[in-house]
């Protein structure tokens, strides 16, 4: 996974706060993937990853909010202009299930504020893909001025009236349904799937956000017979820390570990102490290891033990079954033998 300088043919604001990036792209994607962003800022190197919220055949276009206090997202609110190249890696992220043009598919999709970015790409791929699907799009906000893509999802309901519905969900502004108004937490899904979207006609879900937002939402799915594994979430940030605390590991002493990185075929023999996590490692040894966010959030950083035994801390990107196959997220995980493997290149 390489970095390569991208374009930008053209950028608009979406919201007040919230700009959309076109970039001239080469390369495909599938619906609901993200892409990473570097950029150095005074020296340091920052990395930021942003769900494609177009359709694959589209422009290539992500949409960036700017974040209190983020060097990134004010940058590209402020300064970036089209004829810029900003620094990309390649299309990434698994928020998405196969196509299937012939079935009539049921689908939900929650989110709220800049959730809606891969929600919007999920939502217009699958309209087009998919004739006989229904689309349902619950979509939480403070108020009416800060819904992102307001046009583009006007466009779409009447591009498909009769297969796609949208629910704006706004916290301040009132609405002429009262359902329609205030927080959306359990309460409000719970009174939404009595009184508005019967849960016995969704067949798949899609929920991105913040974290909270997930936990209530897949939960309350759940609730309602809503089948686990066809309920696919995508997390906007992470209120967990990044590492246990020191009194929760062995307090005894620990040999340093001898690792094997395995990085675009070639392997490379490093020495790590205990308390390092395998991607530290591998960037303290000036390895290009892939990574964005850092918190075990996105699956960037993903690769597969194939030696050795490491505790994976944190993880809100990869499924049971990767887990169980050995993948794991290499910025939470910590070796626990003498000796490890590691293989990037089976990691996507």
């Amino acid at each position: 996974m390489r970095f390569q300088p991208l374009k930008v043919t053209d950028i608009r604001p979406t919201t007040r706060d919230a700009v959309v990036v076109t970039l001239d792209a080469p390369f495909d994607w599938v619906q609901g993937q993200y892409l990473t962003f570097r950029r150095s800022f005074d020296g340091t190197e920052i990395r930021r990853s942003y769900s494609i919220c177009a359709a694959p055949g589209e422009p290539c276009q992500v949409a960036i909010k700017r974040v209190e206090g983020g060097a990134f997202s004010t940058w590209a609110n402020e300064s970036l202009a089209p004829g810029d190249t900003l620094d990309v890696m390649p299309p990434m992220g698994r928020f998405h299930t196969p196509l299937a043009p012939d079935a009539a598919t049921r689908y939900l999709l929650i989110t709220a504020g800049s959730g809606i970015t891969p929600i919007l790409s999920i939502a217009r791929t699958v309209l087009a893909a998919e004739p006989k699907a229904q689309v349902t799009v619950l979509y939480a906000n403070r108020a009416v001025n800060s819904i992102m893509f307001q046009t583009e999802l006007d466009d779409l309901k009447s591009q498909h009236l009769t297969r796609l519905q949208i629910v704006h969900v706004l916290k301040q502004d009132a609405q002429q349904i009262p359902l329609f108004t205030g927080r959306l937490d359990a309460d409000k899904l719970d009174a939404l799937f009595a009184q508005w979207i019967d849960p016995d006609t969704i067949d798949r879900a899609f929920i991105c956000g913040p974290e909270g937002l997930m936990e209530t939402a897949r939960a309350r799915l759940e609730a309602h017979g809503v089948n686990p594994a066809e309920i696919h979430v995508e997390l906007f940030g992470s209120t967990q820390p990044g590492r246990l605390p020191q009194s929760a590991r062995s307090d005894a002493p620990q040999p340093p570990t001898r690792a094997t990185i395995r990085l675009d075929g070639v392997p490379h023999e490093i020495t790590m102490e205990r308390d390092q996590s395998l991607l530290d490692a591998a960037r303290a040894n000036a390895l290009d290891a892939p990574f964005a966010c850092k918190a075990g959030v996105c699956s960037t950083c993903m690769c597969r033990v194939v030696e050795g035994e490491v505790e994976m801390i944190q993880n809100h990107a990869l499924d049971d079954d990767e887990v169980s196959r050995g993948y794991v997220l290499s910025c939470q995980s910590y070796p626990l033998t003498d000796s490890v493997v590691v293989d990037y290149d089976t990691g996507h």
